[in-house]
C-alpha cells in the first residue's frame, strides 16, 4: 500500500472525538476538478503564494488529502495513481485552497481527481458523444474510474461528492459551439451522472472571468457562454453557478492586462468552490459582524457617504494581515462600532447583514479604502457619518452606465441606484434625517490600460453621474472621482484620460476630480496594495473635507 493510502486507512479506522460528532466521518469524499487553462492554473507561480497572506502555506504538500491527476495537452503531467495533494509543475490550481478550506470545516477525509488541459472546448475535446482534438472526456473518465478502482482495491469507502468545472473561453470563439454551449453543457452533466452511476452528482460551474482582457474585447461572446451556463444551473437543481469575476487575475506585462487568473485568482477561486460546497452540506463558516449597539442618537441626522468602484475600491490586494505591519495603522484591523457600514461587494456576491460596524469585510481577508476613509472623516465632519459601499471588481465602467452593454447581466446601474435608495430608507426608518453627502467613486482600473475603454471612460462616467442625479432627485449631488495613474504605454499615451476627466470637473462644480498619483509604490500595474489602499482612503476623505 502506498504511504498516503496507509495514512488514509488509519484515519478511517481510528475516528477522533471530533469526527464522532458527524454522522459519517469515515467515508472518503471525492471531488472532481476539470476544465481548461483556468482550471490548470495557467500563469500561476507557486513562489508567489507567499505574497498573499490569507493563503500562506499552500505551497506545501497537504499529505492528508489524496490527489490523482492528469494535467496538460500534448505533454501531460500525471500522478499515475494517488499521491498527497501538492502543486503540480510549479503551478497553482484551485484544488489547493479548496482542500484546506473544506478540511478545516468537515471531519471526513477528502480526495481530489483533476483532469485539465488549456485551450480545449466543450463542443469538441470534452464532448461525451463524439470527442475530438485531445479527447478529454474519455481521458477524464478513465482517470476517474482507475482512481476509484484503486480505492476499491484498498477497501477504502468513498463517495463522489462534487464536480468542479471551469471552462468555456474557447467555445466562445466557435460559431458552432458558442450558441450550443448550454445544450452541450446539459448533455455533459447528464453524461457524467450516467457514466459514473451517480444520478445525484452535484456540479459547481465556475463563471468565466470578466476582469481579464477578454472581459472587455469579447463581452458578447462571454455573455453567451454565461447565459448557457446559467440556463443549465437555473434548470438543474444539482448544478450551481459559481461567480468568479470578483477574484484576482494575473497582471501582465505591457498594459498590465491578462487572460488568466494566475496565482491569487486560482487560490480565491478554490475558496469559492469550497464555500459553495460547504453551503450545500450546511457547513458554511460563519461570517456575521453584528453592529451590537446602534451608534447614533435617536432622531439625529446622518451624513451618508457612498463608496463605489471596481477592484481597488473592493481592495483586491489589500490584506488585513498586513495592516499590522503599517506603523500607526494597526487599529484599522478592528471593527469601529461608531460608524455604521453597509456593503454589496462583487455586484452582490457578498453583502452585509444589514448595517455592520466599519471594519474589514472582504471575502478573502481583504479590505478597501473605507477603513481609513471613515477614520479620517471621524471628528472632522460634524455629526454622524455612515458609509455604504457598492463595488464589482469584475466590471468595467460601461457596466455602470444607464444604457448598459450587450452583456446584459453586467448592467450594474439599476442595482447601484437601488442600493443607494435602500441605504437611505433604512436610515430614515430608524428615525434619522439623511443627507447624501456624496458618491465617492474610484474609476475603473482596466480603463486606464485598454485603448477603446480609455477613450470612452469620461463619456461613460458622465452619463452615469447625470442619470444618478436625476433618479435620486439631487441635481447638485457631489461625485468625488478618484483616478490612479493611467498605464504608461506608448500606444496608449495618445489617449489622455486624465485630461478628459479633468474637463468634466472643470465643467461641473459638483464633480471633484481627485488624482491618486502619489500612492506608495506597487509591485504590479493596475492593482493597489495594502499601504496604497490605506492612503487612498485618506486621500478620498481629504477630498470630501476640502469640498464640503
Amino acid at each position: 500500500m502506498k504511504p498516503i493510502l496507509t495514512l488514509i486507512a488509519a484515519l478511517l479506522l481510528v475516528p477522533s472525538a471530533a469526527r464522532c460528532a458527524d454522522a459519517d466521518t469515515k467515508t472518503l469524499r471525492v471531488f472532481i476538478f476539470a476544465g481548461q487553462s483556468n482550471m490548470e492554473g495557467a500563469d500561476s507561480k507557486v513562489k508567489d503564494i507567499q505574497r498573499f497572506p490569507p493563503f500562506a502555506g499552500l505551497d506545501m504538500p497537504q499529505d492528508k488529502v489524496l490527489f490523482s491527476y492528469s494535467i496538460g495537452r500534448e505533454t501531460k503531467q500525471a500522478s499515475d495513481g494517488w499521491v498527497g495533494l501538492q502543486p503540480v509543475g510549479k503551478m497553482v490550481g484551485p484544488e489547493l485552497s479548496f482542500a484546506r478550506r473544506v478540511s478545516q470545516n468537515i471531519d471526513a477525509p477528502i480526495a481530489i481527481i483533476k483532469c485539465a488541459a488549456g485551450g480545449t472546448t466543450l463542443g469538441g475535446d470534452w464532448n461525451p458523444d463524439d470527442p475530438s482534438g485531445f479527447k478529454l472526456y474519455p481521458l477524464a473518465l478513465q482517470l476517474i474510474q482507475s482512481s476509484l478502482a484503486e480505492l476499491d482495491r484498498k477497501k477504502v469507502p468513498y463517495r463522489i461528492e462534487g464536480f468542479m468545472w471551469h471552462q468555456g473561453e474557447n467555445d466562445m470563439f466557435s460559431k458552432e459551439f458558442k450558441p450550443s454551449y448550454g445544450k452541450n453543457l446539459k448533455n455533459f452533466l447528464a453524461s457524467w451522472r450516467r457514466d459514473l452511476k451517480t444520478p445525484g452528482l452535484k456540479f459547481y460551474l465556475g463563471e468565466l472571468c470578466t476582469k481579464t482582457i477578454w472581459g472587455m474585447d469579447n463581452r458578447e461572446p462571454m455573455y453567451a457562454i454565461r447565459a448557457g451556463q446559467k440556463a443549465v444551473t437555473d434548470s438543474d437543481p444539482l448544478a450551481e453557478y459559481i461567480p468568479t469575476s470578483h477574484v484576482g487575475v494575473e497582471i501582465g506585462g505591457g498594459e498590465g492586462l491578462h487572460y488568466h487568473y494566475g496565482t491569487l485568482g486560482q487560490l480565491e477561486h478554490g475558496v469559492n468552490y469550497a464555500d459553495a460546497y460547504l453551503r450545500t452540506i450546511g457547513k458554511q463558516p460563519a461570517t456575521a459582524r453584528p453592529l451590537k449597539v446602534w451608534p447614533y442618537a435617536k432622531g439625529s441626522p446622518v451624513k451618508l457617504f457612498i463608496l463605489a468602484g471596481h477592484r481597488n475600491m473592493e481592495g483586491e490586494r489589500a490584506f488585513t494581515q498586513e495592516i499590522k505591519t503599517l506603523p500607526g495603522q494597526e487599529a484599522l484591523a478592528d471593527d469601529n462600532g461608531k460608524v455604521a457600514f453597509k456593503y454589496s461587494l462583487g455586484g452582490g456576491y457578498k453583502t452585509s447583514h444589514g448595517w455592520e460596524p466599519l471594519g474589514p469585510a472582504g471575502y478573502y481577508d481583504t479590505f478597501g479604502p473605507e477603513l481609513s476613509f471613515g477614520r479620517t472623516l471621524q471628528g472632522k465632519v460634524p455629526g454622524n457619518i455612515a458609509i455604504a459601499k457598492f463595488t464589482h471588481s469584475g466590471s468595467q465602467m460601461n457596466d455602470w452606465t444607464p444604457q448598459g452593454t450587450a452583456a446584459k447581466d453586467r448592467n450594474l446601474y439599476p442595482q447601484f441606484i437601488a442600493f443607494i435608495q435602500e441605504s437611505i430608507r433604512e436610515l430614515e426608518a430608524r428615525g434619522h434625517p439623511v443627507e447624501l453627502a456624496g458618491i465617492v467613486y474610484h474609476v475603473g482600473e482596466n480603463e486606464m490600460s485598454f485603448g477603446p475603454y480609455r477613450s470612452n471612460a469620461a463619456k461613460w462616467l458622465q452619463s452615469t453621474v447625470a442619470k444618478s442625479r436625476e433618479e435620486l432627485a439631487l441635481p447638485a449631488l457631489k461625485w468625488f472621482v478618484s483616478q490612479q495613474p493611467p498605464t504608461d504605454e506608448k500606444g496608449l499615451n495618445r489617449i489622455d484620460v486624465t485630461a478628459n476627466l479633468a474637463a468634466l470637473a472643470a465643467a461641473d462644480p459638483a464633480f471633484i476630480h481627485l488624482k491618486a498619483f502619489n500612492l506608495p509604490p506597487q509591485k504590479e500595474k493596475l492593482v493597489i496594495t495594502t499601504a496604497g489602499i490605506v492612503q487612498l482612503g485618506e486621500l478620498l476623505a481629504e477630498g470630501c473635507l476640502e469640498h464640503r
